[in-house]
């Protein structure tokens, strides 16, 4: 038997890979996080399966869950929001499963900074303005950045930031940033994105707190920080060659060599 640990996507039901919806399918135990999973997806499981909400259960409980269903010969889904990959508190959930000797596996899923782009009409990386994505978050009282991970070292580059889990700490946000980006570098922020009450506030860096505050943002959101969010402002810069007369030469003289 197997523990499948399915992204569940950014928030829309429709989002889930069609892997994740096909194992979800035939899975007999579920568990999932919660208000962060849509309720549609739990009408993907088999008729009786066993529902769990694990959010406000300890590792212990949910690795008990899961040895229990496991001994019983079931497969079992464990729904994750968005993509495995990403703030997914997943690493824990491996060690225990492989001390347990409980196989799994991993299925991916759509993040929430792609859904986020997508509300938001844009490209993440435009040539001649930015070709990088920084996918970050700020310290907080749980969850500690690392040495040299912390928004003032990082910003030093310039890239676009996608910041996770940060709608809380906008003051920390502008003081870290404003010297490497400008007050008045573009933001944009999607709160449950792809979700029926998703929502956008687009702003200069310097007025986010004021901004997010207005809008009642405190979680479930991305920030987006750079120039590329406005990227119309350079239109010189914003060709790819991808769709280029010199690509195409190029294609034709190779097919023809």
């Amino acid at each position: 038997m197997t523990v499948y640990f399915i992204g569940a996507g950014p928030g829309a039901a429709d989002l889930i890979t069609v892997r994740g919806a096909e194992i979800l399918s035939r899975c007999t135990v579920c568990l999932y996080a919660g208000s962060l999973v849509p309720d549609e997806l739990l009408g993907r499981l088999p008729d009786g399966a066993e529902i769990v909400n694990t959010a406000r259960m300890p590792l212990t409980e949910i690795l008990s869950r899961l040895a229990r269903a496991d001994a019983a010969g079931h497969d079992v889904a464990r729904l994750h929001s968005g993509d495995l990959a990403l703030y997914s508190a997943l690493t824990e959930q491996q060690r225990g499963l492989r001390e347990l000797g409980i196989a799994y596996e991993l299925i991916p899923g759509v993040p929430a900074f792609a859904a986020a782009a997508a509300a938001l009409d844009t490209e993440l990386t435009v040539p001649g303005v930015g070709q990088s994505l920084m996918v970050t978050r700020v310290s907080t009282l749980s969850t500690d950045m690392p040495p040299g991970e912390d928004l003032g070292s990082l910003a030093r580059s310039g890239v676009t930031l996608a910041l996770h889990l940060a709608a809380h700490r906008t003051e920390q946000i502008v003081a870290e940033l404003a010297p490497h980006y400008g007050a008045d570098c573009p933001t944009a922020t999607v709160a449950y994105a792809s979700r029926p009450d998703q929502r956008i506030v687009r702003c200069r860096l310097d007025e986010l707190p004021a901004e997010l505050s207005a809008a009642r943002i405190t979680k479930t959101a991305v920030i987006f920080v750079g120039r590329v969010l406005d990227a119309r402002t350079h239109p010189a810069g914003t060709d790819s060659y991808l769709y280029s007369h010199a690509r195409m030469t190029k294609l034709r003289e190779d097919r023809h060599a």
